[in-house]
């Protein structure tokens, strides 16, 4: 519960140390340092408790350090450079030109090739040559760490810019447009066109107030309609004048509208996309031609202002006089009679700390005088001004009283006077007037402190207080302490070491080729987290951690055409109107047939199409008389199918056709009947015998036949007639052995060839044992597999550095070092494809 001790550190300068260029080789494949005569980090010796220690109030040197951040960086003149403005780093590196280095003079250029924190070095190659050299460990301030990038090199360090322009701020836009903000000043418009009932051509849909910001207007699914976008000035600015405009991105409004459309077989309709704010009302428009399939909004707009007469009424000044009033039997109890009103409640023990810079006040300087202890009555006091808050200008400030000189302060003129005026001392309070015995036997102190908001990275936690008995030195019900007021709750930091260092990734770019192989990349930096904020730190804080990658191959889709692979067909009619096709297909530019998916489906050739044949003739047709008589002797009749049709066989019959329909049936006799005698024999029975020989039985039976009467008759009548057999010997098939076998192992090699096994084993139908399998249904004990050849994964050193390597592999140019290097993946996959050749 004691307060802790104001203090100031003392810079302690190091002496500068000679910078020497460092000289890398830039072989055929990758750069190499072949020499480094340069010094490594530079290290500084960290103060805190070994360093010096310089109370406020007694002499000292006239530099002192406090906690938090010494400097802010911010970005200015964030316009593009004009085009013929020279490259920061060409300027740098040109500057050597004159100088003399290693016995000549050369002419430099940047070298760029570089990544991680070689990025804020000045590293230079002689125009010409194949090595580079870092002329100095820092580029001058300012400088873009890439080309085109908005981060900034400052003091060696790539610092990221903030929305509020200060470097490694980590402030972003929230929704509302606003820096930094909370997403409270605006609202979120959401809502959907529905409406079905919409002539065909211009309609407008929605209007886009002043000010708005993340718009998003899109169709609920796809259709032939299109949206477009207007001026209120009339002007067209997508889609106008029944003109279908390419998707892209369309300046309007003071903002950059994206206008998508997807392609191919995606079902997602058209969209129009916005940061904002817009300076201007917009309107939405709709080219009709079907029915609409609904389309959805969203958008923000800022929230109404209240009237700022009632909200910027200034609040009372406080007393500069006021005390907070400390006693040493009650540790951090305020006195309430000594308490002022006002914007800002400051508690009795000055902070140690820097305010929150994610606060709104991140950038209010606040000067609080040190604590200055008296010994009045006996009791100890703390005199701290409380401050007043004002609102100018939208920054919040805090006020403190002017400073007075040392005449009026009374300090000796050695002592170190730092802007601090000691307000006059009032009187003490009167105590608390309690006859009670209890009451002055008790007081609230403090035992601890809640859990810590956070493991590492600096957390916050709150004291506690409990009633505590004098005499006994034990806590007792709060309740006994109900008539002393309970100290404010304060709050401290805590846990305040750095969080270990952790790489972190940004989103993967957009590849860099619409079809066929690309690649795409992803910032990856160290960073470390420290007062609740992530600040990017060097990369060798993160050397034990695995770094992922910055950068990946990816395909959008494969590069591809459709093909046309047949003609025409013959029309599907003799007359009238049907329909012809065709076969079309999707090929990859070097012809692999693809999914159909895979094409452009806006282009695809049409793959059936009506034909006309001409006016169809109706007329009977009919087929010829059956070749049998209905009856095999005796009086029958033959049949024919008659119909009336046209050329076209599929439209309706027997309407409107010319003529007398011809007879579609015909008497006919099969001569006289006789009578026949045949032998009818049954299906077999199941053998009688489950394993080994046993019988099957089936009924033989002798049948007369006139015409188309059957009548079982004695068996004497066919004895003429061979009698089938009524038995039959068999054996019953449970009891044979039969092969049986395990499941194959994994395969002895990933390629190359290797060998899977299994167990095959002759059993009976109890599952013993036996050899009485046919040898020649013997499955295989082993068989090959994973024939394929070995392909090496490649090093990430191993990329080709040209676009056109393809034509170095097809000119056979691997063979020599150079081209080896500067195309390795190219001439690698090539090497690859000769040794698997052979082997297919």
């Amino acid at each position: 519960g004691s307060r802790l001790p104001h203090r100031l550190y003392v810079d302690q300068p190091m002496a500068p140390r000679p910078v020497e260029s460092d000289i890398w080789m830039l072989p055929r494949n990758s750069p190499i340092q072949f020499h480094a005569r340069g010094q490594g980090p530079r290290s500084s010796t960290p103060l805190g408790a070994e360093g010096s220690q310089w109370n406020l109030y007694s002499p000292g040197t006239e530099t002192f350090h406090c906690e938090g951040e010494s400097k802010q960086f911010k970005a200015c003149q964030q316009e593009p450079c004009p085009p013929d403005r020279p490259d920061p780093r060409v300027v740098q590196c040109a500057a050597y030109n004159n100088q003399e280095f290693m016995g000549r003079f050369y002419q430099w250029e940047p070298f760029r090739d570089v990544q991680g924190a070689q990025r804020c070095e000045l590293n230079c190659r002689p125009i010409g040559y194949r090595f580079y050299v870092r002329h100095t460990e820092k580029v001058q301030d300012g400088t873009p760490c890439e080309a085109g990038s908005s981060d900034i090199c400052v003091a060696g360090q790539c610092l990221v810019p903030g929305c509020d322009g200060i470097l490694s701020s980590n402030r972003t836009l929230d929704s509302c447009g606003v820096c930094g903000g909370d997403h409270t000043t605006c609202k979120l418009v959401v809502g959907n066109f529905s409406d079905t009932d919409v002539p065909i051509g211009y309609h407008r849909i929605l209007e886009i107030p002043l000010g708005a910001t993340h718009i998003l207007v899109k169709e609920m699914t796809r259709s032939p309609n299109y949206l477009a976008l207007r001026s209120r000035s009339g002007k067209s600015i997508i889609n106008g004048n029944w003109a279908v405009n390419p998707p892209g991105r369309y300046e309007a409004a003071g903002t950059i509208f994206v206008y998508s459309r997807p392609e191919g077989d995606r079902h997602e309709g058209e969209s129009l996309l916005a940061e904002g704010p817009t300076t201007e009302p917009i309107d939405v428009y709709m080219i009709f031609q079907q029915d609409n399939p609904g389309v959805s909004y969203q958008f923000f707009v800022a929230l109404a202002q209240p009237d700022s007469s009632a909200t910027n009424a200034p609040n009372p000044r406080p007393e500069f006089g006021a005390l907070a009033r400390v006693s040493a039997g009650h540790p951090m109890e305020p006195s309430p009679s000594h308490i002022h009103p006002g914007p800002l409640q400051m508690q009795n023990r000055v902070p140690a700390r820097p305010p929150n810079p994610s606060s709104q006040a991140r950038r209010s300087r606040v000067v609080i005088p040190p604590p200055v202890s008296s010994s009045h009555s006996g009791r100890s006091h703390v005199v701290v001004p409380p401050p007043v808050s004002s609102s100018q200008s939208g920054r919040s400030h805090v006020v403190v009283p002017p400073p007075v000189s040392s005449s009026q302060s009374g300090r000796s003129p050695g002592t170190l006077q730092r802007n601090v005026r000691v307000p006059p001392m009032p009187p003490p309070p009167p105590p608390l007037q309690h006859n009670s015995e209890a009451v002055r036997d008790v007081y609230w102190k403090r035992v601890g402190n809640t859990e810590c908001s956070a493991t590492c990275g600096k957390g916050s936690w709150q004291s506690v207080y409990r009633c505590t008995s004098r005499s006994l030195q034990e806590e007792v019900a709060e309740e006994m302490c109900h008539l002393l007021p309970k100290p404010a709750v304060s709050e401290e930091a805590c846990n305040t070491e750095p969080c270990p260092a952790y790489w972190d990734v940004g989103e993967w770019s957009a590849c860099s080729k619409s079809c066929g192989l690309g690649s795409q990349h992803r910032q990856v930096l160290c960073r470390q987290v420290y007062a609740n904020r992530s600040t990017m730190v060097h990369p060798q804080r993160c050397e034990q951690l695995e770094k992922p990658n910055a950068t990946q191959e990816c395909q959008v889709q494969v590069c591809s055409h459709w093909e046309i692979r047949t003609n025409w067909s013959s029309c599907s009619v003799l007359c009238g109107l049907g329909h012809r096709t065709r076969h079309v297909r999707c090929v990859s530019n070097e012809g692999y047939l693809l999914r159909d998916s895979d094409c452009p489906g806006n282009h695809r050739p049409k793959t059936s199409e009506t034909c006309d044949m001409g006016p169809c003739v109706r007329t009977w047709f009919y087929s010829d008389w059956s070749s049998t008589c209905s009856a095999e002797c005796g009086p029958g009749i033959q049949r024919r199918a008659v119909v009336c049709l046209s050329s076209n066989a599929n439209e309706p019959t027997e309407e409107n056709c010319a003529g007398t329909k011809p007879a579609d049936m015909r008497s006919c006799n099969g001569g006289p009947c006789q009578r026949v005698t045949r032998w009818y024999s049954g299906p077999w029975s199941p053998c009688s015998a489950e394993c080994g020989p046993g019988t099957q039985r089936r009924d033989v039976i002798c049948v007369s036949k006139l015409g188309s009467d059957f009548n079982v008759t004695e068996a004497s009548e066919c004895s003429h007639l061979e009698k089938p057999p009524s038995l039959q010997a068999c054996a019953g098939s449970t009891c044979e052995a039969r092969w049986f076998s395990t499941a194959w192992s994994a395969c002895s090699r990933t390629c190359v060839g290797g060998v899977q096994a299994r167990e095959v084993q002759c059993l009976t139908q109890n599952r013993t044992l036996s050899r009485l399998c046919p040898p020649e249904l013997k499955p295989a004990k082993k068989r090959s597999c994973n024939n394929q050849p070995c392909i090496p994964d490649l090093d990430e050193n191993c990329r080709d550095k040209y676009h056109n390597c393809p034509v170095i592999v097809q000119a056979r140019l691997c063979v020599y070092s150079y081209y080896k290097a500067v195309c390795c993946a190219s001439c690698t996959h090539a090497l690859e494809r000769r040794h698997a050749g052979p082997s297919r």
